[in-house]
């Protein structure tokens, strides 16, 4: 897919677009990722703002997903990933040698674009597995992180009669919603989120939205969406991206109505080849 036009890539983190005020959750400064020869993001520098939900927009290889899991170090998941540059998540850097990539990913969760509840595992084994994992046993306080994350999700009173079924014996949108009960499960600091309303129906997808912004007053989010209608209505931020280069970063609001970059403009309006 191709814009029309011309376009260059202003942003830089020494002369970077609006930022959102401190504190701030991460701190990304001149990131670069390559999977084997191929470079996937070029000096990526932004801001996100502790307790705000920044959306990530842009058409589909931009990077989104990229940048996405290097919040996390999920990419080193895959082999021939190099990434150069500075992640801090409240103020440390997650690239720091001595820094284990395992505790990132408890204090960074994930819920991915398609439901994966554990197949085996009851609803309350898939809540719960991460703490177990951690070797947690004490079981008045699992019941009690059980409830709390399950209340969380708006998802305990639709399932605490039946938390010995099947994770996967849910609907599709009460599946995605046990999956963000397992990441908050853990008490993490950061919420990604990959097009997680993207195979779920308009009533399922409502659902999740008012959930994002219930959760904001816990969690920082991260949510890649190519639905434009809802970072709209979810978001305090947007960042656009295009050809793994952010574009441009501002208030959502501001973004949606007065972008600063035609490459921008041309994107939420639809104006593509």
């Amino acid at each position: 897919m191709t814009v029309k036009g011309n376009y260059s890539y202003p942003f830089s983190f020494s002369n970077p677009d609006p930022s959102p005020g401190g504190p701030f959750a991460f701190e990304i400064r001149d990131l670069n990722v390559w999977f084997g020869k191929k470079q996937s993001l070029f000096h990526v520098s932004m801001k996100i703002a502790l307790h705000q939900v920044l959306a990530i927009i842009g058409p589909s290889g931009c990077g989104k997903s990229t940048f996405l899991r290097c919040l996390n170090r999920m990419h080193e998941l895959n082999p021939g990933v190099k990434v150069e540059g500075s992640v801090k998540l409240m103020g440390k850097e997650i690239y720091a040698p001595d820094v284990d990539p395992t505790l990132i990913r408890r204090r960074v969760g994930m819920v991915f674009q398609k439901s994966t509840p554990f197949p085996t595992m009851s609803i309350e084994e898939n809540v719960l597995i991460g703490l177990k994992l951690a070797g947690i046993r004490n079981r008045s306080f699992l019941e009690e992180r059980l409830e709390q994350s399950l209340r969380m999700a708006a998802l305990w009173d639709e399932v605490k009669d039946r938390l010995q079924a099947p994770g996967t014996s849910l609907s599709g949108g009460q599946q995605q919603r046990l999956c963000i009960a397992r990441a908050i499960a853990v008490q993490p600091e950061v919420l990604l989120m990959d097009e997680p309303c993207s195979a779920l129906d308009p009533i399922a997808t409502g659902q999740i939205e008012e959930l994002i912004i219930n959760l904001k007053k816990n969690y920082t989010i991260v949510l890649v969406t190519h639905n434009l209608q809802e970072a709209g209505r979810t978001s305090d931020y947007t960042a656009f991206f295009l050809d793994g280069k952010l574009i441009e970063m501002d208030s959502t609001k501001k973004l949606f109505t007065n972008p600063r970059h035609k490459s921008t403009e041309d994107y939420i309006t639809g104006r593509f080849n």
